[in-house]
């Protein structure tokens, strides 16, 4: 699981790599978060270990997971963690507005 971890911190999405450089080092209320985490048998994007936040970012191939995301959601969920789902594009296009959303979540 650390080399496939590794591996996707490597090789973020552009999405990915724009909300890391806004969140890490405690840019938002001060917490920290960590990138590429494995949880269970799953990794998460972004999760926030202080607020038990995880944040997800969603590309098109998740129209064809739904169901796949709904039981990753579920099982992230009964381990105590609240998540935050984005689509890609909403980095892209609603970037202050996604970060107002963490932020609030926080």
């Amino acid at each position: 699981m650390k080399d496939l971890v590794r591996k996707l911190r490597r090789n973020q999405t552009d999405a990915e790599l724009k909300l890391w450089r806004a969140i890490r080092n405690g840019r938002i209320r001060n917490l920290k978060f960590r990138r590429q985490h494995a949880i269970g048998p799953y990794i998460v994007d972004f999760l926030c270990p202080e607020r038990k936040l995880i944040i997800e970012l969603d590309g098109g191939q998740h129209n064809e997971r739904i169901l796949q995301d709904q039981e990753r959601t579920l099982f992230l969920e009964h381990q105590g963690f609240r998540v935050l789902r984005f689509w890609s594009h909403q980095v892209f296009n609603e970037f202050e507005s996604v970060l107002e959303k963490i932020y609030r979540d926080l």
